[in-house]
């Protein structure tokens, strides 16, 4: 029987049918990233989507083994973000990091120094809502090199050697609602590597064994930690130690660092422990012995439970204020060969509430040496502190102590030994609990101090 239809709609029909057949079919996107059952090896189908230049590449919920590192090379596939939704997870199952990013942004944060490349193929490459565990003992989360403007949100990373690994150059990086989680190196590491803004916010950074967010022989400006949870980054026992946040510019550089409204601590019982620790001995500048690298903000956090909770050496410019501290195995704050500090507004505290767990072993108290151009004021003491005093201040010059409260602090209130061109005044020290009080100041070695009010 001829079809009553005349040719012009037969062929309407014919492809509006095609059309129809093809919405049940798989997309090519859904066809090119694997199968997703955490079995099948997927290394091979996942690298053929980023290398088609797909750009936006979604990964349906799932777990996506693969077996060698995920390279994005920036120049060669253009702008990429990958996305899990939350939902999707990959498993490292080799050496290496589960994703790569290689730029060649060779500039610095002056967009007048960013290659017309750069911005046409690479700038903002992103990683949001994907989950990375790792299934091989070097199996790591994400590297990068090169990049500008890096963009990490909403991740879960764990079970790997470094979580986040940043090395040679990297501009403008942003690393927000991440969760790097126990993982047997270092949460966030800047290693080796040149770095000028950096903003770390809202993120929970714990039990990583190799420290919290580290820093070793690099150049880092513009550093921001904010409003994190970083917690029990350390390894017990003999592993070497490390801190929840550690920046060591030994022989290198480090200035312009923010750390503001976290809560650091965790755990006494790892050797070397510290909440921050910070340390800019420094190449110096030829035929000088100045100490030059810091401009530093620690304020507003919360800070216990560690051999050392605050830490810094060779730090010129540094104000450390707003903090409420508890519970220094060793001591609550150590400052060492440092310059220009501001000790403002802090509270350390021996609350009865942390008893437990053996804390009452905890030493607390304020040690300062060989340090120089210091303001100490309004801060808060209240404890007894094991030691020779709740606050000493030993080898320094043109200290400025003023406003403090220690009260039941055991056998000294503040000690000055050999200081030198300083000041005391307005200062509340008082020991109401012990039976017999120990000395309010004792002031000794080679001191000139002018004690007042």
């Amino acid at each position: 029987m001829q079809s009553m239809l005349k040719p012009c709609c037969r062929l309407y029909f014919l492809v509006a049918c095609s059309c129809f057949l093809s919405l049940l079919r798989p997309v090519d996107g859904a066809e090119r990233v694997g199968v997703g059952d955490g079995v099948a090896d997927d290394t091979q189908s996942l690298q053929r989507a980023v290398d088609s230049g797909v750009g936006n590449l979604e990964l349906p919920a799932g777990t996506y083994r693969i077996t060698r590192p995920i390279v994005i090379d920036l120049a060669k596939v253009g702008h990429t973000s990958i996305s899990g939704g939350g939902a999707a997870r990959i498993l490292m199952a080799g050496p290496g990091p589960a994703l790569e990013f290689i730029g060649t942004h060779a500039g610095t944060a002056d967009p007048s120094t960013v290659k017309a490349d750069v911005w046409k193929r690479e700038d903002s490459p992103m990683v949001d809502g994907l989950k990375i565990v790792g299934g091989h003992p070097e199996a790591c989360g994400i590297r990068a090199r090169g990049t500008l403007q890096l963009t990490l949100t909403r991740l879960v990373i764990r079970k790997v050697l470094h979580a986040v690994h940043l090395t040679q150059r990297n501009r403008n990086v942003t690393l927000s609602e991440c969760h790097l989680y126990e993982n047997q190196g270092v949460g966030l590491f800047l290693d080796q590597l040149n770095l000028h803004q950096i903003n770390v916010a809202n993120c929970h950074i714990s039990y990583n064994r190799g420290g919290g967010i580290v820093a070793k022989q690099s150049e880092i400006r513009n550093l921001q930690i904010g409003t994190c949870d970083i917690e029990g980054n350390m390894a017990e026992g003999d592993a070497p130690p490390t801190a929840n946040i550690w920046l060591d510019a030994t022989n290198s550089s480090l200035g312009e660092v923010a750390i503001v409204g976290c809560t650091i601590q965790h755990s006494h019982e790892a050797r070397g422990s510290a909440n921050i620790r910070i340390n800019c001995q420094s190449v110096e500048v030829a035929f000088t012995k100045e100490t030059r690298h810091g401009n530093i903000t620690i304020a507003d956090n919360v800070l216990s439970d560690v051999e050392v909770n605050v830490e810094l050496h060779h730090v010129r410019g540094a104000t450390i204020s707003g903090n409420t501290i508890w519970k220094g195995y060793q001591k609550n704050l150590i400052l060492e060969d440092c310059r220009n500090i501001v000790l403002a507004n802090n509270v350390f505290d021996r609350n009865p509430r942390y008893g437990y767990g053996g804390s009452a072993q905890a030493k607390l108290g304020v040690l300062i040496t060989n340090s120089a151009d210091c303001t100490l004021s309004g801060n808060h003491g209240a404890g007894r502190v094991d030691g020779e005093a709740a606050v000493v201040v030993r080898n320094c010059e043109r200290m400025n102590i003023s406003g403090w409260t220690l009260l039941d602090y055991g056998s000294v209130g503040l000690l000055l030994d050999n200081v030198t061109r300083s000041r005391v005044s307005g200062c509340l020290i008082r020991d109401d609990v012990a039976k017999s009080p120990g000395l309010a100041v004792s002031i000794t070695g080679r001191s000139e101090v002018q004690v007042d009010d």
